[in-house]
Parts: structure tokens; C-alpha cells; sequence
């Protein structure tokens, strides 16, 4: 008995023993495990590893940056005189791959004073891994995809281009900072920053200062430059029609910036092609693809693929911009140097056929994101709400030159005609714009009257447009002065070209319209807010008003937009009959009213309303100038940025733009 007793007590202290090792040596390769998904080994966590300079875990992994390394202990064999055998579960999370990397590798476990280690072997991070290979992750760009028109037609697509810089293995010295300084010169970019960038590139480096469309003004003054170094490479990239076409929309295409790449997190790369604001950049993971992935195993002979996905082009984005209509509202913007906008919809579909900005907007989408009091071509909006109080276009109303609310005097422009003075027919008032009839008129409106309208109108929706938006802001306006400023589209009203195009498709209609521009966008392919996005132009604030910014859709009256993006249509949308009567009454600006020089615009009758609004501190008064306009099937919206009034400065833009696309 005492001797089985013995052999029983040996055999549990063995078991013990063997216990205690298995966990020690599982311990081992979890430290192995870590060590590598961190990319470092601490020291005592394996033997054997090189640590001279390019050797080593970190050396193989080097070029593995961007792509994440997860790693876990599949099994460990059961030690045996001091040995044993793991097997190591790898997944690499590749930026740009749709599946992970994963595969198994084995690692040697050693027990020495009565530790466990791991013994190093660099197939312990790939498979079959040798002392002279690292693994290289290489991205291929996909084609990029196209943006199409209505009519299936691209408007941007690959186009040629020139890639104008400096060839330093044909010049060096003092000679390439001469010719990056003339060829700077000559295309009008930072001389003194290109010139810096050439000096300080490695001699076979080829330093690009700009990237020209082919045939372009800069092209041939790029060529014109007669100087050692100066280099042209041809290319293609996606552009659109013109170097100007619906640029703030659109957006461009170009390499991606040190920022990019870095908020990427990892999915995008130096030297990849991105999207570059507006559609571009909102539509970039659609329009771009799936990059392809490849990571092979280099340095030890011919290179060894270990990972590969092909890439995937991406698809195409379509937008309701008509090219001719698109050009013909440029082309009225061209010469005006402050800020302005054209926006045309089609009231029957609620398509967007333009959205300009001229060049005064440098470059920002005053069109679709500037947020400005849209002055008195709100007042279609109030006349909504004046309809639904029960005034017509027959009642009298009481128009005098001045009127007083709470101390503060409003007033008429100083033309406003004295014929249209006095007791007159509300469409009178319409047709001059009376301001301070307006006023009187709503005093007795509810407070929720005008939210109410201007959301009826399709004002103040969140349309999902495809690209960053805003529509308008009508918050509930408080008794006195904030009321009587909020009739006459001031105080806190604001409101986007866009948005008062929205509002005159709208009475054209018959219909609340919700405007569209981008289509065909995949669910969650968009990296942009299609709804209302946050200008990069400043607000601005009318005299008399505090600074306001937009009101949320609960404030301001307007319905919230649906998590699919769809606009729910409002409570109380514009009726046929409404839309019939603000139609009249638009039709009397330009045949009784001071739109008069729309009279012989050809096509179908014009219908329109001319808007100022000021803005700044009293006695250094600006005005922005507003006009929309009804003609057919499209309704327009004008807007110049410190104008000197709606009927003298927008007006003759609108007129402009009408002629052309008659």
C-alpha cells in the first residue's frame, strides 16, 4: 500500500509539474503573440532575434504601415523535455482589402531557468518566411469612375492633362533653383515655396509645380519657358468640361495631402488620387472603388505574393446638371466681381439643372451653402401666409413711405413709387414691394404662420442632395421689430440661392418641391452630409438683427429629414389654388412692378420678385440684391452679394441668364 501510495504521489507531482509548464509556455506565446501584433518584441519575449539595423521584427513590418496586425494563440503542443510547439493565429486588417490577411504560423517555445521564451524565426510572422525577406503591402488604385449627366453623357471624365515641373537629373545646382524660379514666374504659383521644394529634392526627384489641362493658357506658358530642367509629363485626369464648370459642386480630383492621409485612417495613401470637395470628395468611396491589395514577401530572390485582392472600378455618380444651362448662368455671373449665384430647378421634377457661383465666391458654392436674408423676395413666403390669413389680392392694404414698430423706423426704398402709395390693392403692394404694408399685414399673422409657409414652399427642408446643402432658416419671429424685419425676409430669415429657387419651383409647381442633384449614390456610399452642411461663408446679418445661425428644423418649422434622406412632405404644403394666386402676383412685378424689362423676354411669360436686403451697422448700410424668376418649366434664383438692389443688380443677371437659355 505504501508503495502505490508512493507511485500515486509521484505521478500527481508529474502531472503538476507538466500542468504549470503548459500554462507557462501558453503565457510565452501570448507574450510572442503580442509582441508581434505590436510590431515589437520586448526583450526576454523571444531569443535569437537580430538587432542590428534593418534586421529583425521591424524591419519586416516596416512597410506593412497602415494595415493593423491582430494575433492570437491557436494551440500550444504539450511540453516535452523543456520544448514546445505553438501555433500563432494571424489576421492583418488591410486599408483598402474587403477581407481580412489571415494564415497560421508556428513559433518554437523553450523553457530555460525556468522560464519559457519563444525562439525567434521570421516564419514566425509570415508563412515560410525566410532571414532575407520583408513583407512589402502595395495598393493599386481602381478607376476612378465617372460623373455622368441626365442624359447618361460624362461631365467629368478622364481628360488630358500636363504635369508641369522641374527635372532634376537634367539640371542640378544653382541652375534648378533659376529654373524653378522662372517657370514659377511664369505660371503665377508661390515662386519662393516651389523653389525651396526644388532645392531640397533628391537629384533624380522630378518636382511638379502645377498640374495644367492640356492645350491651356498655362500649358503654353509653361512651355514658353526656356529654361534647363523645365519638364511637361502627359497624364489624364478626371475633369470636367472647363476648369470653371460647376467647380464648388463638383469638386475636384488630385493626389491626396498629408491631411487626408492622415484623418484616412489608413485607407488612403501618398500618391493616391481622391476627391477634393464637393461631389468629388461626398461621392469619393463610390466614384474610387476598392483599391486593390497585394503584400509579397521581397529581398529574398523573386518576389513572393502572399495576399492579393484585385481591384474594383468604382461607379459612376449622376447629376441633374444640364451643361447649356449650367454654361449660360456662368456666363451671366462672369463679370461680376462680388460673390453671386445662379440656381435653376425644374419645377416639374425638382431637378437642378444649375448651380453657379461666380467668381467672386473664390471658389466656395455661394449657390447651394451661402446663407444670406433673402430680403423681399420672401415675401412670397409671407404672401403664403397672408393668403392663409385671409387676405387676397383685392384687399386694400395701407402702404406709406415710413412705418414705426417699437421705436424703430422702416421704410420704402427711396424709388419706391409715390402712384403706389396710400390705401392700394395688396397686389399693388406685391408689385412694388411695400415694405411697410407687409409690416402692418403681419401684426396680425399667428406666430407660427411664417415657419409654417416657408416649409409649405419646401424652404426649410434637409433635402439629401448628394453633397453638402442648405436650404433656409425661418425661425418663429418674436412680437414687434423682429416680426415686422422677418415679413420683409431680415431679422433672422435666412435663405441659400437654392433655397429661393426652391421656393419659386414651388409656386410654379403648385407643389411643395424638393429639390435634386445628385442620383444614382449607393446607401452609405456618400462621405459627405447630403443635408445641410456648414458654410464656409460667413453670415451675414442684417441691420437692426443679431447674428443667427440656422435654426434647428424644429424651431424653424420644417419637418426633419427622414433617416433615408427623403424629405417628408410638411404639414402644410403649398396647394394648387395658393400657388395659382402667388403666381398672378409675380406675373404683376414684371408688367406693373419694377421687374418691367421682363416683359420682352422670349419664351413663356415671365413671372418674378426683386429682393434687397440690408445688412451692417446703421449709417454704413450694404445691401445683398436678390431676383427669382418663373418662366415655364423653370424657376431661377439670383443673388449678388452687396448689390445695390434686386431690380438694378440681379435683375439684368436674370435677364441675362433667360435670353441665353430661351
Amino acid at each position: 500500500m505504501l508503495v502505490l501510495a508512493l507511485v500515486a504521489g509521484g505521478a500527481w507531482g508529474a502531472w503538476t509539474w507538466l500542468g504549470r509548464d503548459t500554462g507557462a509556455a501558453r503565457a510565452a506565446a501570448e507574450k510572442v503573440a503580442a509582441g508581434l501584433a505590436a510590431g515589437e518584441l520586448p526583450p526576454g519575449v523571444v531569443t535569437g532575434e537580430p538587432t542590428g539595423e534593418g534586421e529583425g521584427l521591424a524591419a519586416i513590418v516596416e512597410d506593412m504601415e497602415g494595415a493593423k496586425h491582430a494575433v492570437s494563440v491557436a494551440s500550444v503542443t504539450e511540453p516535452e523535455s523543456g520544448s514546445a510547439t505553438a501555433t500563432l493565429r494571424h489576421e492583418w486588417s488591410v486599408p483598402g482589402a474587403e477581407k481580412p490577411w489571415t494564415y497560421e504560423t508556428p513559433v518554437e517555445l523553450r523553457k530555460g531557468d525556468e522560464t519559457w521564451t519563444g525562439v525567434w524565426s521570421p516564419a514566425m510572422v509570415a508563412p515560410d518566411l525566410t532571414d532575407a525577406e520583408t513583407l512589402r503591402l502595395k495598393r493599386t488604385q481602381a478607376e476612378r469612375a465617372d460623373i455622368l449627366g441626365p442624359d447618361g453623357k460624362p461631365i467629368v471624365t478622364e481628360r488630358p492633362i500636363q504635369r508641369v515641373g522641374i527635372d532634376k537629373t537634367k539640371v542640378s545646382g544653382a541652375a534648378a533653383a533659376t529654373s524653378a524660379r522662372a517657370l514659377g514666374t511664369a505660371l503665377d504659383i508661390n515662386v519662393d515655396k516651389f523653389v525651396t521644394a526644388v532645392q531640397q529634392a533628391g537629384p533624380k526627384a522630378f518636382v511638379e509645380a502645377i498640374t495644367v489641362r492640356s492645350g491651356s493658357p498655362e500649358e503654353q506658358a509653361a512651355r514658353a519657358v526656356d529654361a534647363p530642367g523645365v519638364f511637361l509629363v502627359a497624364g489624364t485626369r478626371e475633369l470636367a468640361p472647363t476648369a470653371t464648370f460647376a467647380r464648388p459642386i463638383l469638386g475636384t480630383v488630385g493626389e491626396a495631402t498629408a491631411e487626408i492621409i492622415e484623418k484616412s485612417g489608413g485607407t488612403v495613401s501618398a500618391g493616391d488620387v481622391v476627391g477634393k470637395g464637393g461631389i468629388q470628395e461626398a461621392q469619393n468611396a463610390q466614384l474610387s472603388g476598392q483599391p486593390g491589395v497585394t503584400v509579397s514577401a521581397v529581398g529574398g530572390g523573386d518576389p513572393r505574393v502572399l495576399f492579393e485582392t484585385a481591384p474594383v472600378a468604382g461607379k459612376p455618380v449622376t447629376v441633374t446638371l444640364d451643361i447649356a444651362t449650367q454654361n449660360a448662368a456662368e456666363a451671366a455671373l462672369a463679370d461680376i466681381e462680388p460673390a453671386s449665384a445662379i440656381v435653376a430647378i425644374r419645377p416639374s421634377t425638382g431637378a437642378v439643372l444649375a448651380a453657379a457661383s461666380g467668381p467672386g465666391s473664390n471658389g466656395q458654392s455661394t449657390a447651394t451653402q451661402g446663407r444670406f436674408p433673402p430680403g423681399s423676395t420672401f415675401k412670397t413666403v409671407s404672401t403664403l401666409a397672408l393668403l392663409r390669413s385671409g387676405v387676397t389680392p383685392s384687399t386694400p392694404v395701407e402702404c406709406t413711405q415710413t412705418f414705426v414698430v417699437d421705436g424703430r423706423q422702416f421704410k420704402n426704398v427711396d424709388s419706391y413709387p409715390k402712384d403706389a402709395l396710400g390705401k392700394v390693392p395688396f397686389s399693388t403692394a406685391f408689385a412694388n414691394s411695400c415694405n411697410t404694408a407687409f409690416m402692418r399685414l403681419g401684426a396680425d399673422l399667428e406666430p407660427a404662420a411664417l415657419p409654417t409657409a416657408a416649409a409649405g414652399l419646401g424652404l426649410t427642408a434637409d433635402p439629401s442632395l448628394g453633397v453638402p446643402t442648405f436650404l433656409g432658416s425661418v425661425p418663429t419671429p418674436k412680437p414687434g421689430t423682429d416680426e415686422a424685419a422677418s415679413m420683409i425676409g431680415q431679422s433672422k430669415v435666412q435663405a441659400s440661392p437654392l433655397g429661393m429657387a426652391t421656393v419659386a419651383a414651388s409656386i410654379a409647381a403648385g407643389k411643395t418641391v424638393t429639390p435634386t442633384l445628385v442620383t444614382g449614390v449607393e446607401p452609405d456610399a456618400s462621405d459627405g452630409d447630403g443635408g445641410a452642411g456648414s458654410s464656409a461663408l460667413p453670415t451675414a446679418s442684417p441691420s437692426g438683427s443679431a447674428s443667427a445661425s440656422p435654426a434647428s428644423p424644429a424651431a424653424s418649422g420644417s419637418p426633419a429629414a427622414s433617416p433615408t434622406g427623403a424629405t417628408p412632405t410638411p404639414s402644410n404644403p403649398i396647394t394648387a389654388a395658393e400657388a395659382k394666386q402667388l403666381q398672378t402676383l409675380m406675373r404683376g412685378v414684371v408688367e406693373q412692378g419694377s421687374a418691367d424689362f421682363l416683359l420682352d423676354v422670349p419664351g413663356a411669360p415671365v413671372l418674378a420678385k426683386t429682393g434687397t436686403a440690408e445688412f451692417g451697422e446703421a449709417g454704413a448700410l450694404k445691401e445683398h440684391a436678390w431676383m427669382i424668376g418663373i418662366q415655364g418649366d423653370l424657376a431661377v434664383a439670383v443673388l449678388v452679394v452687396e448689390g445695390e438692389g434686386g431690380a438694378s443688380t440681379a435683375g439684368p443677371v436674370l435677364e441675362k441668364f433667360l435670353r441665353a437659355v430661351a
